[in-house]
């Protein structure tokens, strides 16, 4: 496995949170009985370095028998760097004054409950198709069924539970599998370390019986690697049934909408309301570029006129056909409805989901809003509306049994049958939007970490990073969504097919917040398995109606999910693969010292910017590098830019430097750390200006540090040499020294709580007597780097490409060789994410045998 393993939870002391007092892992069998907080501390700080000295010394150690003690605070450098912007990941919606709150509250009707607020077009045609209406008895209990699903689904499992479960503000599946592996080491994604996890504030966990439980539930996630790949799987699984639900919403809402032609004009044939559809799709997909922000501002009004549509019609049917509908919230019905029609209402079960669907988009689109506007949105607005609209189309099927095909249209009022059909057909294409809009979000998360292929990410607003647009998966979607419709011809078929998606999401969803409920929110057991057993429960029962009929078509888009599953899987089996392979086969810093400063090369002047995918050790393909060209820069820099499992990194969180080599050999490593929320807006130019003013402030405090530090075993050139000391430093001037001595001073309630000092404090706060000889080398050094700079920097690009073995297994050849070579050779490259000119830019590549 990848090297973050190597981190000893189960040595000395193990820090649980980041804050100013916390409870601490401490081994029961010590010889001396002791409290030892300190050692602990620096124990848990040496694991948690991005370092290179433990690359190649993994040990396993015996597990020791552990209790929980109250310790004083821990100083390490990401509690530091977290505590110093405290709230800076905080999602920034949830903040504006009350005319801002309005704003995004308007917008959320056209983002996110496009989706649930078009249901009523199709559910109950959908349902009575499968179970005809014998009696008013059985519309009363399918009445009852879907408001009852509408309820229970929709507002207290995703509105009243799951979006609590957010990531910052960030929704999804692949959101809440960051979250749970950031409080467990549960991951599989490449290029990982443990202290990624720490770049985000944490709470203080008081010793109770649900930590005891979460611990345990932790310790053995942690231990087993089938459970890992079962959670993985989930995620992608839901993933993948979240693409598919792109790729039939559109094909449900469009088709269902522009069929209530076929109600107000008698010779519109179905061939003709496909053609309709099909140019209406294509109209939908050619405006998603504009973006979110940009289009809601107009669909907004006219979600808010659907809604209060559905609303009006649902009281003038109330009024006019039969009053008694209200007696459908007595959940008595339901039971009478399953009782005279038995299996048949089973199958109508099916058509009852539909009337949730868009309830994965409410939670998958919570990055563009607030959960207080999506909550407030739907309670006053959204589910009463819907409530009437079902109600009022359920009074008129009570004298109307033969009008279920179109039972919506069927029950317009006369006069207002077309302008309602407009705003009908309207409501379905921002529907279809609502979901396009999630899709593209969790491919952006799934990216980020590893398991989706590269693709173009075009961001559609300059105020909001969680506003974008995915090209290629736009046009996919339509291809897809245009599959769908011309080749199921059926309304009834589709609905199927939507219902297998938006079902296979929840179920996905149900487990991933159970975990996050043992793991994270440590809550009642009782309330747990209440949870899981009444809505997983509930879930499998609607699974299985929906797969006894996928017979009927909508295998279609069971067998796209799987595509998509086995896409992404591919895609992270590859990556890991690759990412293992390149950190067995790095150099060792060993070799490089016997070729000496010169690294056996000349040295011409200059700064290489070497970028690759390892966070610690020294890549194989810089050996290749130095064996295939007569030169080398004067200066040399690894940079690695790791998407962390956290939604956003601060920008003075950025930056990870430290030395690689003695001085004399200007090797230094840079760990640029971004979040899946996060947007490299930033030109090569800005990036490089960033990077150096961080390492030059680096060298700085570095110089600082020694002449403090009393230690004669501090006069080392490496870092290496002397595996006491650590350096970090971010480019907003905080610069942290991990050095154990140093840290023992910290002993004021201010240091303890802040742990670091900012460019300007450092400033104003006495100056360290420093010797001649230190000052001398600290301002060569620096003009070797002003130097190096102006005689310019080069983006080395090393590409390694990873083959099977010919003794491997014909499974694992067809794999790697043709499935994952043909993703890597068609996903965007990554000299495109750098925009980085050509005359800058030197690439080299390297093939494993895997």
């Amino acid at each position: 496995m990848m090297e973050e393993g190597s981190e000893k939870e189960n040595g000395g002391l193990t820090s649980m949170d980041s804050m100013e007092s916390r409870w601490v892992y401490q081994e029961e069998d010590k010889s001396d009985g002791q409290d030892t907080p300190r050692g602990g501390s620096v124990d848990s700080l040496r694991d948690s370095v991005v370092s290179d000295d433990d690359d190649d010394d993994d040990v396993d150690e015996d597990v020791l028998r552990q209790r929980l003690i109250r310790t004083g605070p821990r100083l390490d450098s990401f509690d530091v760097e977290a505590l110093e912007v405290p709230g800076a990941t905080r999602n920034h919606f949830e903040d504006g004054n009350l005319g801002r709150k309005f704003v995004l509250a308007f917008q959320a009707l056209g983002v996110v409950f496009g989706d649930v607020g078009i249901s009523p077009l199709y559910t109950f045609s959908v349902m009575f198709s499968k179970a005809p209406i014998n009696g008013n008895e059985d519309v009363l209990g399918a009445l009852s069924l879907v408001l009852y699903t509408l309820i229970l689904m929709s507002l207290v499992k995703y509105i009243l539970i799951v979006l609590w479960a957010n990531d910052d503000g960030e929704g999804g599946t692949f959101a809440l599998y960051s979250l749970i592996c950031r409080h467990a080491k549960v991951s599989l994604l490449p290029n990982q370390l443990p202290s990624d996890a720490r770049i985000s504030s944490f709470r203080l966990q008081v010793p109770s019986a649900e930590l005891e439980r979460s611990l345990r539930i932790k310790e053995r996630l942690e231990a087993s690697l089938t459970l890992k790949k079962l959670l993985l799987a989930l995620v992608l699984a839901g993933t993948a049934m979240v693409i598919a639900n792109g790729v039939v919403t559109p094909a449900m809402s469009v088709s269902s909408a522009v069929g209530g032609l076929r109600v107000g004009v008698s010779g519109v044939k179905q061939d003709q309301v496909v053609m309709i559809s099909v140019a209406f799709l294509v109209i939908l997909f050619s405006v998603q570029k504009y973006g979110t922000s940009k289009v809601d501002l107009v669909v907004g009004p006219a979600l808010f006129i659907w809604f209060c549509s559905l609303g009006g019609i649902g009281i003038y049917n109330i009024l006019k056909y039969d009053s008694q509908v209200w007696r459908a919230f007595n959940p008595v019905h339901i039971y009478y409805y399953f009782k005279r029609n038995s299996t048949k209402a089973w199958y109508s079960l099916g058509g009852c989901i539909l009337c949730a669907t868009g309830s994965e988009a409410m939670f998958a689109d919570l990055c563009y809003f607030s959960v207080r506007s999506v909550q407030l949105t739907f309670l006053f607005l959204v589910l009463p509306c819907l409530l009437l609209g079902y109600l009022g189309q359920a009074a008129y099927l009570m004298e109307n049994h033969a009008d279920t095909t179109q039972a919506f249209f069927s029950s317009i009022p006369g006069g207002a049958f077309w302008p309602v059909f407009i705003i009908a057909n309207v409501a379905a294409l921002i529907a279809s939007r609502a979901m396009t809009t999630a899709t593209f979000s969790c491919i952006k998360q799934s990216t980020a970490l590893g398991c989706f292929p590269r693709l173009k990410i075009v961001h559609t607003s300059r105020k909001f990073m969680a506003h974008i647009y995915i090209p290629v998966m736009n046009w996919f979607l339509l291809a897809f969504s245009l599959v769908v419709v011309c080749s199921i011809s059926s309304i009834y078929e589709i609905g199927n097919a939507y219902g297998i998606a938006e079902v296979g999401v929840m179920m996905m969803s149900t487990i991933l917040v159970t975990l996050v409920m043992l793991l994270i929110w440590q809550i009642n057991i009782i309330i747990v398995l209440s949870f899981v057993i009444f809505f997983l429960g509930l879930e499998l029962t609607f699974f299985s109606s929906v797969l006894w009929n996928v017979k009927d078509g909508s295998w279609i888009i069971l067998v796209f999910a799987v595509v998509m599953f086995f896409i992404m899987y591919i895609w992270n089996y590859g990556s890991k693969l690759k990412y293992e392979t390149e950190v067995r086969k790095k150099m060792s810093i060993d070799k490089l010292r016997q070729l000496g400063p010169n690294l056996g090369t000349i040295r011409a002047p200059g700064i290489g910017l070497l970028y690759n995918e390892l966070a610690k050790g020294i890549p194989a393909i810089f050996g290749h590098f130095l064996t295939s060209l007569p030169a080398a820069h004067s200066m040399i820099i690894f940079v690695c830019i790791k998407y962390v499992p956290v939604p956003v990194v601060p920008q003075g969180e950025r930056f990870l430097f430290r030395r690689v080599c003695p001085k004399s050999y200007h090797i230094f490593r840079c760990v640029a750390r971004y979040g899946y929320k996060d947007t490299r807006k930033e030109n090569h130019q800005t990036f490089q200006q960033l990077l150096i003013e961080s390492l030059e402030k680096f060298i700085c405090r570095e110089a600082q540090e020694r002449s403090l530090e009393s230690d004669g075993d501090y006069d080392s050139d490496s870092e290496e040499e002397n595996p006491r000391s650590r350096f970090l430093t971010v480019p907003n001037g905080s610069i942290y020294s991990l050095n154990v001595p140093l840290l023992a001073d910290f002993n004021s309630p201010r240091n303890a709580t802040c742990g670091a000092t900012t460019s300007e404090e450092i400033k104003s706060s006495p100056e360290p007597v420093v010797t001649l000889d230190s000052e001398q080398s600290l301002e060569k050094e620096l003009s070797f780097i002003r130097k190096a700079k102006e005689s310019g920097v080069v983006y080395l690009l090393g590409h390694g490409n990873i083959r099977a073995r010919k003794e491997s297994w014909f499974i694992k050849k067809l794999v790697i060789n043709y499935f994952y070579a043909f993703l890597r050779k068609n996903c965007r490259r990554g000299t495109a994410n750098l925009s980085v000119p050509h005359t800058n830019l030197m690439q080299v590549g390297m093939t494993y045998w895997v």
